[in-house]
């Protein structure tokens, strides 16, 4: 049984997007990808092939994604990482800016987003302060609950990119590396990590 997640990921918009905007190509070999609440069918271009093996190789050594966290040097590392993660996929969006309806994009923005909403329960985290118990290790200056909600934010985001980074992997035509945590994160997406929302009628 899972534990309740610390937050919870709201795709609704891209979900929705996706939907209605996705292209629709008919030349190439196809791929099915699926998202939370969402699975489909696809045709990469070639420079979406291209850019999604770049894509894999780089996040496939991100500390955040291949090593959990065990004390506030971790935590800190891992948000460090975060902010490299995002930078790689926003140059990436940026190179595909002209296939922005395509299914890569999408997967980035997906992955961006759930760096983003992290990013935000993060800050709130933050901003209810503490001040460090100078007779503690420096590893653990943060009070046990804030570091639990770090380690529980943490481990769905890992999830949430490592998932997304898996059907990255299915337009590249690549596989995972198959040691290190993100070929553990493979199975089906945890839906109680995720808000559903009703659609909205036209």
């Amino acid at each position: 049984m899972r534990e309740e997640p610390p937050f919870r990921f709201d795709l609704t918009a891209l979900i929705q997007r996706a939907r209605r905007e996705l292209a629709r190509r008919t030349d190439g070999v196809s791929v099915t990808l699926s998202l939370p609440f969402l699975s489909f069918t696809a045709t990469p271009a070639d420079i979406e092939r291209r850019v999604a093996r770049e894509v894999v190789i780089r996040m496939s050594d991100r500390r955040v994604l291949s090593a959990q966290e065990c004390c506030d040097t971790c935590i800190d590392q891992a948000l460090e990482s975060l902010q490299s993660i995002r930078s790689v996929l926003v140059d990436k969006q940026v190179e595909l800016a002209h296939l922005a309806d395509g299914p890569l994009y999408l997967l980035l923005e997906v992955m961006l987003e759930g760096v983003r909403q992290f990013l935000t329960f993060e800050q709130r985290l933050s901003s209810q302060g503490h001040e460090r118990d100078y007779g503690d290790p420096r590893d653990f200056h943060r009070p046990l609950d804030q570091r639990e909600a770090y380690f529980g934010a943490l481990e769905a985001l890992r999830g949430h990119l490592s998932r997304c980074l898996g059907q990255v992997a299915v337009i590249a035509n690549v596989e995972l590396p198959s040691i290190g945590m993100i070929a553990a994160y493979q199975e089906a997406w945890p839906l109680e990590a995720y808000t559903k929302r009703q659609p909205k009628l036209p």
